[in-house]
């Protein structure tokens, strides 16, 4: 029914068709409706000791009817099925001999299964249909409806809350015209002799708005407000079922906001923000205006935070060349890169970066930098630590490698304190081992600031892992991480819930502990609102070339000579992952058939034809985008999008069947679409003189070093030690899985990111050994350059 009170036109079948099956005790069982049957299956299926087993030998001991153990184990296996039911498998048996509805009620009061009786027990009443929540505009017509029927005549009452409605004694109950008074919860009570039954309720939500277009009808407004005061926010639409709302505050939803109003009292200066609505209704979704909340502190010292933008740089390296590969990168970039858009970061997402272009991406990151602005960098690769610096290994890293085929986090750092960034956070998902084949001790004089965050996603001298499963998976760190990350929260307050989860999960208890060191002195958050202020002209060229890095080329219609018109689309996996995918727009009808396929791409991008063309994205090596992009074309995914040198040209060739030849016809076209995506930051080019290389000095002698400084006391959110030596097979690269995770965790072993190598480390007898295998355990004071010492190491409080 529409909010103007147009009648429901209820379809049903009648009732004495309905009770038809239950009352006839001679009506063979195989032929009960399907919808009795389900439910006589799930309660026998769900069982234990008066499930279908107990059936099978009840009715086995009847001299009418044959169940053999074989018959047993038969409807048995049927729970190994998708859908499986031994109980159906049963029923279906004893119905081909010939059981009855009578019988196998005996059977049942026998067995002393009251739930399946039931299922059995004809209806009293039967309510067809059932009265709707609805929004609807004061002064419009509006009808609730419940319609029942029951084995004689029924009764109905309709109730407001708990006080019986005037002349609501009919099936429908109708207002016209609905008022604001009649807002509320309606429920409608059918008798049928002795016996009654309540229908669902329904709440009748009354906007007191004028008759617009328009699917929101009520609009929150801006509001500037004083700390302790009372904010008040209202958004509306109208419709039935009743419309479902959630509040959001900077984009990211508010717990347990989800009615029509929204309300703080006692406001604070971190309900300051950008509010927003987002309405379901009959599966469709829509949202209100977002409005300011301003909130005015009592004090002058009230502090507001804020960011003047948003830039988080992705890389995940997983295709090593000298290393063991990877799969978790792929996946925990592509999480992270859609929860921080979320949160109106811009997002440079990269996979598989050799060493200058590792460098090339950082220098453009930092160029998107500037005063007040929350740089983020989250890296997922081999990595190691020494002497308390972190070491980011490049996909081309030599084997064995050392800090000067790496890339030095510290250095990058230092590089971010030059921009006079409002908040620096590295979230490191890698080892963090020593690296024994590099005893270079790099000198990093950093500034000391109050606004900086690692979360590592292990502790010191430690390795991370991943869990590897039959598909994809994201790593340890990033599988708890994206729980939180749209928490409005201090961020150190975040990662130390993160760390906690992680310490709960059996696989890696005591085996990988989240530690993070912070010299955050503010409560600065991820969520925190964007205030731009004045960018510099450079400032502004960048962010210019930031969007049209991230500008998608443009669909084509591609028109052959033959009179076939194909389309061709795209979409970007990662910034540097393009899927091109085409389909058949218009096809003459002399043709059988015909395809279109993409061929002669630059050399440049090195992709293998085997995988291009195909029907289904999985078959591109593209597992994330599947769900969403259209069915019925041909994908073919482009990585590497950084090692094009010139504009993406390529061929699209047509192979047509044409009713009358037997031989396929082909045409050809040339395609160009420009520097698609992160090709246009040019990341192949040399590294340039001012690149973070130059940031980190490495002297070649130990003696140029700091001095050693004793090791902190630490503690980690763990449940145990931090003892790698303990757990890991030097000879192995694969974790087995701890006894605790037996049966929970079975069908997955932890896979250890190693780093090191043992000198003249002995063969397996069944394994070829490890390329990067683990260090020996020794005993090595950390080396920690000034300031890193003076970041605290966060604990739970």
């Amino acid at each position: 029914m529409s909010s103007t009170g147009q009648p429901i036109t209820a379809v049903y079948q009648p009732f004495s068709s309905i009770m038809s099956d239950l009352n006839d005790n001679s009506l063979n069982i195989n032929f009960l409706k399907e919808s009795l049957l389900k439910r006589l299956c799930e309660s026998l299926d769900k069982a234990n000791n008066k499930g279908w087993r107990k059936l099978g030998e009840i009715v086995k001991s009847d001299k009418r009817f044959k169940v053999s153990l074989d018959d047993m184990d038969m409807c048995s296996l049927r729970a190994l099925e998708a859908d499986g039911s031994p109980s159906r498998s049963l029923l279906k048996l004893i119905g081909d001999q010939g059981c009855m509805v009578g019988e196998l009620v005996e059977f049942l009061k026998i067995m002393g299964h009251t739930d399946a009786l039931q299922c059995l027990k004809p209806p009293g009443i039967q309510i067809l249909v059932q009265p709707q929540s609805v929004a609807v505009i004061a002064g419009h017509n509006l009808r609730l409806s419940c319609y029942a029927v029951g084995a004689s005549h029924v009764q109905f009452q309709w109730f407001k809350k708990t006080e019986e409605v005037h002349n609501g004694s009919s099936p429908d109950l109708v207002f016209s015209p609905v008022r604001l008074k009649d807002a509320g919860f309606y429920i409608c009570r059918v008798n049928c002799g002795n016996a009654y039954e309540f229908s669902h309720w329904a709440q009748v939500d009354v906007l007191d708005v004028p008759p617009r277009y328009g699917k929101v009808l009520i609009q929150p407004k801006p509001q500037r407000l004083l700390v302790g005061d009372l904010l008040y926010l209202e958004c509306g639409a109208i419709g039935r079922p009743l419309p479902q709302y959630q509040w959001y505050r900077n984009g990211v939803p508010i717990k347990k906001a989800t009615k029509r109003k929204y309300t703080v009292e006692n406001l604070l200066p971190e309900h300051q923000g950008r509010y927003r609505c987002e309405i379901f209704c009959n599966n469709e979704r829509t949202w209100s205006n977002e409005v300011n909340v301003v909130v005015i502190g009592m004090h002058l010292n009230v502090f507001l935070p804020s960011a003047t933008d948003k830039v988080a740089l992705l890389i995940g390296n997983l295709t090593y060349r000298n290393h063991p590969q990877l799969k978790a990168p792929m996946v925990d970039v592509y999480d992270l890169t859609n929860l921080l858009r979320q949160l109106n970061f811009k997002v440079v997402s990269l996979l598989d970066l050799t060493e200058s272009e590792m460098r090339n991406a950082v220098e453009e990151f930092l160029s998107l930098l500037h005063k007040g602005v929350y740089g983020l960098l989250y890296y997922a690769g081999h990595g190691y630590e020494n002497f308390g610096n972190s070491f980011m290994v490049p996909i081309d890293a030599p084997n064995p490698y050392r800090s000067g085929n790496c890339l030095c986090v510290q250095s990058i750092l230092k590089l971010m304190q030059e921009k006079e960034t409002g908040l620096n956070v590295f979230l490191l998902d890698m080892c963090r081992k020593r690296n024994v084949h590099d005893d270079a001790m790099p000198n990093v004089v950093l500034k000391v600031t109050a606004n900086i965050v690692f979360g590592y996603a292990t502790c010191q001298d430690a390795e991370a892992f991943e869990l590897s499963s039959s598909g994809f998976t994201n790593g340890v760190f990033i599988k708890f991480l994206k729980e939180r990350l749209l928490e409005d929260e201090k961020i150190t307050v975040l990662l130390d819930r993160v760390a906690e989860d992680m310490g709960q999960f059996d696989p890696t208890k005591g085996k990988q502990a989240l530690e993070i060191r912070s010299s955050l002195s503010e409560r600065r958050s991820l969520t925190d609102p964007i205030r731009t202020g004045d960018y510099s002209d450079a400032a502004e060229a960048q962010n210019l070339l930031w969007s049209k890095a991230h500008e998608l080329p443009e669909s084509k219609l591609l028109d052959f000579e033959c009179g076939v018109q194909i389309k061709m689309d795209f979409a970007a996996e990662f910034s540097n992952v393009l899927v091109i995918y085409t389909s058949i727009v218009k096809k003459p009808e002399e043709m059988l058939s015909c395809q279109a396929h993409i061929t002669d791409l630059p050399l440049d991008l090195d992709v293998d034809p085997k995988l291009m063309n195909k029907e289904t994205l999985e078959e591109t090596g593209s597992f994330l985008l599947s769900g969403s992009l259209p069915h019925h074309c041909l994908y073919t995914r482009l990585s590497s999008l950084q090692k094009l040198k010139e504009e993406l040209a390529f061929t699209v060739c047509l192979q047509v069947q044409f009713n009358s030849l037997d031989e396929l016809v082909q045409w050809n076209m040339d395609v160009s679409i420009g520097k698609p995506l992160t090709a246009k930051l040019d990341l192949n080019r040399p590294t340039r003189k001012n690149s973070c290389q130059l940031t980190c000095l490495i002297p070649h002698s130990p003696s140029t070093s700091p001095s050693h400084s004793p090791a902190s006391d630490r503690r980690f959110h763990s449940q145990g030690p931090c003892f790698p030596q303990l757990y890991a097979n030097p000879y192995l690269n694969v974790c087995e899985p701890l006894h605790g995770a037996v049966g929970g965790y079975g069908d997955f072993r932890l896979y250890v990111d190693h780093t090191y190598q043992y000198e003249n480390m002995p063969c397996s007898p069944f394994l070829n050994p490890p390329s990067i295998p683990i260090e020996t355990t020794d005993d090595i004071d950390d080396m920690q350059n000034e300031f890193m010492n003076s970041l605290q190491l966060y604990n739970h409080p």
